[in-house]
């Protein structure tokens, strides 16, 4: 794994910090990276194992060994042998101290791939699970596709940059496709894959959450009626948009409440409730706790 040194302001005024994909340290300077599991490694010296942080890129970590305990937004996963772990930007998460990893990690920079790859691997699904079991046909169909991508990543003789990075574009799309459709098949969500107007309010959501709350309102942005949208939503993942989005914002509210000392208040503020009480009152009613019983617990 990579060591490098978040940027300034990398902890995006929330106190979490974020660190972007270590592009100097990859082959050529492509988007991306792949490699065996390095021991007691992270991204970087300023996130030592045990260390809450977010990252900026995806990250896949195929294991040959285990158990292995990691925590990825308040769930702890255990993976073992033939496992998969997928990290998607933003997610907080943390390394074990007491875990061996053992295995292959692939890390992907936002952007590295086009935008119709992006929509087909459900790269920015975070409604899918990250911790991914495998049979046996669909891990000899991962582990072929990953061991190519990284024969074309370390073979930087045979062909110029632009191919180079062309090939690996290819390579990256196969393997993904791959992971994309295991990951769905483990969901075992009632619509299957998320058509275009779901995708759209998922990523409006994930933009504009911490000020924007209304399903109407990002109903009117993305061009659709509020029928098509709840129609679309509940497709994809059997739940209303405002429930996807109350998710959304608790998600984030407990993020900064157990891993950061804001006060309530900021953290309300941050979620888009400018008004303290109505922030508690939101999240006691989602979570059965108040904010101050979620962080006390945590700590």
């Amino acid at each position: 794994m990579a060591d490098e040194t978040p940027q300034d302001g990398g902890d995006g005024g929330d106190g979490i910090r974020t660190f972007p994909f270590p592009v100097d340290r990859s082959v050529l300077g492509v988007g991306m990276q792949v490699g065996p599991m390095g021991a007691g490694r992270t991204w970087s010296t300023a996130a030592p194992l045990g260390r809450v942080h977010r990252i900026d890129f995806h990250v896949v970590m195929l294991f040959t060994g285990g158990p292995v305990r990691h925590m990825i937004d308040f769930a702890e996963h255990e993976a073992t042998a033939g496992d998969l772990l997928w990290i998607r930007p933003g997610q907080v998460h943390r390394f074990s101290r007491e875990s061996e990893y053992r295995g292959t990690v692939l890390t992907m920079q936002p952007g590295f791939l086009p935008r119709a790859t992006v929509e087909a691997a459900g790269l920015y699904r975070y409604d899918l699970p990250p911790l991914l079991r495998p049979d046996p046909a669909q891990r000899a169909g991962l582990e072929a596709a990953l061991a190519q991508l990284r024969r074309e990543y370390e073979d930087t003789a045979t062909l110029p940059l632009g191919l180079h990075t062309a090939v690996l574009r290819h390579c990256l799309t196969a393997f993904l496709l791959r992971l994309a459709h295991l990951a769905a098949s483990s969901a075992r969500t009632a619509g299957g894959q998320a058509g275009t107007a779901f995708t759209r309010f998922r990523d409006a959501v994930e933009r504009g959450f911490a000020t924007n709350h209304s399903v109407s309102a990002y109903a009117d942005a993305l061009g659709y009626s509020r029928r098509t949208l709840v129609r679309a939503v509940r497709a994809a993942t059997g739940e209303t948009p405002k429930s996807f989005i109350d998710k959304r914002v608790i998600l984030e509210a407990k993020r900064l409440l157990a891993h950061t000392d804001l006060p309530i208040g900021r953290v309300g503020a941050a979620v888009g409730f400018p008004d303290g009480a109505n922030f508690s009152k939101f999240f006691h009613q989602h979570t059965d706790m108040t904010p101050a019983a979620f962080r006390a617990e945590l700590r």
